[in-house]
């Protein structure tokens, strides 16, 4: 769909230079009608990504917020939308249907790649997320900003008292009814790229504010960007696994959690995906 508008738009913008220049009574619009369009659809694109940046030059990173800027969240989502449509990429979903109509969640689901929140807020763009965050992501251009004006809070995995205000910032959203939680188990990228063992404490966010948990996977977004420098197509496979209800979540310990979901998300992603105890000892 946004390819299309960016397309008519273009071909609009093209068809009337072509007009204005004249070149409609000759045959130069054999060549500038496909130039404009072209650069047309560039320059919509820039423009975009242009808006982003001068918007994000204004943002405080360190002002405290406690409610979403839909606004902002429509806005990143349409930039997000934009990348992916002019990144090679072809995205297979699975499972949409089951994502909840209503009510807030956790969202959980492995990590390749710092674009991985990028899909996946694009997928559950109807309800807000917020993901916690890594401390590095403080440094990085544009997401620094963006981050915060998205109530994706930061979490210290060296300092556990640190890590415990995280943890209770994220219940606090929930119960209030602000955004529901996006979160990766596993803590951080591992170097092969492949589903290792989870963190079980981040399992006490749907304990606690009681909610239910909504299971995901993704594959090969560690190649988008590598491949799109090559102008090779990258197949993303998103699927949306099971929601395990709130009342489940509470019947079990995080420990028992964890490794049902592990399992889910390991029997999807096949083998090949897995770290072996080999592997993580190397």
């Amino acid at each position: 769909m946004l390819i299309l508008i960016f397309a008519l738009l273009a071909a609009a913008g093209a068809a009337g230079i072509c007009f204005l220049t004249g070149a409609f009574e000759t045959l130069m619009w054999l060549w500038l009608l496909p130039v404009s369009f072209v650069a047309g659809f560039l320059l919509a694109a820039a423009l975009t990504f242009g808006l982003l940046v001068l918007i994000c030059k204004c943002i405080d990173p360190e002002k405290p917020r406690d409610k979403d800027n839909k606004a902002f969240r429509a806005f990143a989502i349409w930039c997000i939308q934009v990348a992916l449509a002019f990144l090679p990429v072809r995205i297979h979903t699975k499972g949409l249907e089951k994502r909840p109509k209503g009510g807030r969640f956790l969202l959980v689901c492995n990590h390749l790649h710092e674009i991985d929140p990028a899909v996946l807020l694009y997928y559950f763009r109807r309800t807000p997320i917020a993901f916690i965050a890594k401390q590095e992501a403080k440094n990085m251009p544009l997401v620094n900003k963006a981050m915060p004006m998205l109530l994706c809070p930061y979490i210290n995995r060296e300092n556990d008292r640190e890590a415990l205000k995280t943890i209770l910032r994220c219940i606090k959203l929930l119960k209030d009814d602000v955004v529901s939680i996006g979160v990766f188990p596993e803590g951080y990228i591992h170097k092969k790229r492949k589903l290792h063992h989870f963190r079980p404490g981040v399992f006490k966010i749907a304990q606690k504010a009681n909610v239910p948990i909504v299971v995901c996977t993704l594959t090969n977004t560690h190649h988008v960007i590598k491949n799109s420098m090559k102008l090779k197509f990258t197949d993303v496979d998103m699927h949306v696994l099971d929601v395990i209800p709130a009342e489940t979540v509470q019947s079990k310990s995080t420990t028992e959690l964890a490794e049902e979901i592990y399992q889910m998300m390991a029997a999807d992603l096949g083998p090949e995906n897995i770290l072996t105890s080999e592997e993580e000892n190397t």
